[in-house]
């Protein structure tokens, strides 16, 4: 799939813009702080009815403006799609060929990302959230039924952080409620596990090929789904559901103390092991950006395998971030496969001798000029 063009209307510092892309690879070249990033932002926000960026979507709205409009022209293998998406301080309205969706879980979907910046590079050293976060959106992007699961979740998770703490402050004594809550939590709560179990198994068959290929085979890789709410081991839907269960129930006291549930895939984290060392306490920064150089490249081939078509490829000014070996086996496995989009200030930060003919943008100050394509 690609996106063969992009209306904005009051997006971060674009007041307008509408410009058509090649479905190859598209550069885009300027100085810090001229819209290089809310462009792919843009992008991300399309897709995923979510920025990478912020929580808070009154950012995305330009200032002094009431909405923020993205259009776009999707050409994908089987036909073409018109996505729309609207935010404003009512929230945010989805349209995909003109019909509005009344949930989001059913719009997110029709366009596929895969975004690359600077701050992936963290992934493995930063906190735990980072990674469910990680999970939550890309499982979300090929599975509608995630997204849904996960809506359900959160909202039964803030019905019973609040009972917790009325039990907590000894406003309530009835425990039934609570019984009623757990239930419901641990039978959503396993939908989610389950689906991020099934997941990384696919992620791993995928980055343990790219892992072996970037370290000429030298480094074996492993995903490790990391837990206290159940025994990580399990697999089996039924499993793992009643042993969730049973951990609430032991668990009770605790979580009434702490007036918050302390179970659950909220609180669960994911490691990657080279050689069966957790690479972020071990790995070297070297064997860190392989990681996660191999996790983007496996996304892509793993949205493939899923959807029957490739994603579009994010890359916000990482090239500069990638020593050589690294940029090159990047940008040699999205040759001619998948419509990237690059941010640089300069095309020298480009490996001309493995992109072939970019489309060249030149941005400033929330205008782009597009200005040819560049003949190696």
């Amino acid at each position: 799939m690609y996106i063969k063009k992009i209306s904005l209307k009051n997006f971060r510092n674009y007041e307008f813009l509408e410009t058509e892309f090649s479905p190859n690879i598209n550069v885009f070249i300027g100085k810090n702080a001229q819209g290089k990033t809310n462009l792919l932002e843009s992008f991300f926000v399309l897709a995923l009815a979510r920025s990478h960026r912020t929580s808070d979507d009154k950012d995305l709205i330009k200032w002094g403006q009431d909405f923020a409009r993205i259009n776009a022209r999707i050409e994908k293998n089987t036909n073409s799609e018109k996505l729309e998406l609207i935010i404003s301080k009512a929230g945010k309205k989805a349209k995909a060929n003109n019909l509005e969706q009344k949930k989001l879980s059913n719009y997110v979907g029709n366009l596929n990302i895969v975004l690359f910046a600077p701050e992936d590079l963290n992934l493995i050293k930063g906190n735990p959230t980072q990674r469910r976060r990680f999970l939550d959106m890309e499982i979300g992007q090929i599975s509608r039924s995630y997204l849904s699961n996960f809506s359900q979740f959160k909202k039964i998770l803030r019905q019973r952080n609040n009972y917790l703490k009325q039990l907590q402050k000894k406003v309530t004594k009835d425990k039934i409620y609570l019984d009623v809550l757990t239930d419901q939590i641990a039978a959503f709560g396993t939908e989610i596990i389950v689906e991020r179990k099934k997941f990384l198994k696919k992620l791993e068959i995928y980055m343990q090929s790219m892992h072996t290929k970037l370290t000429e085979d030298k480094e074996s890789l492993k995903i490790l789904y990391k837990t206290n709410s159940f025994d990580a081991s399990l697999d089996d839907k039924e499993k793992i559901y009643n042993d969730l269960k049973n951990n609430y129930h032991k668990n009770y006291d605790k979580e009434i103390r702490a007036g918050t549930t302390m179970l659950g895939p909220q609180r669960d984290d994911i490691a990657f092991l080279i050689n069966k060392r957790d690479v972020s306490d071990f790995g070297s920064q070297g064997q860190q950006r392989t990681v996660i150089l191999s996790m983007k490249l496996a996304e892509v081939e793993l949205i493939k395998d899923v959807i029957g078509d490739y994603p579009v490829l994010l890359l916000d000014d990482v090239l500069s971030e990638l020593d050589e070996n690294r940029q090159t086996q990047l940008l040699k496995a999205i040759e001619d496969n998948i419509q990237t989009f690059i941010t640089t200030t300069s095309i020298d930060g480009v490996n001309k001798e493995i992109v072939k003919n970019p489309q060249i943008y030149n941005v400033d100050g929330g205008r782009i000029i597009k200005s040819r394509e560049e003949n190696n």
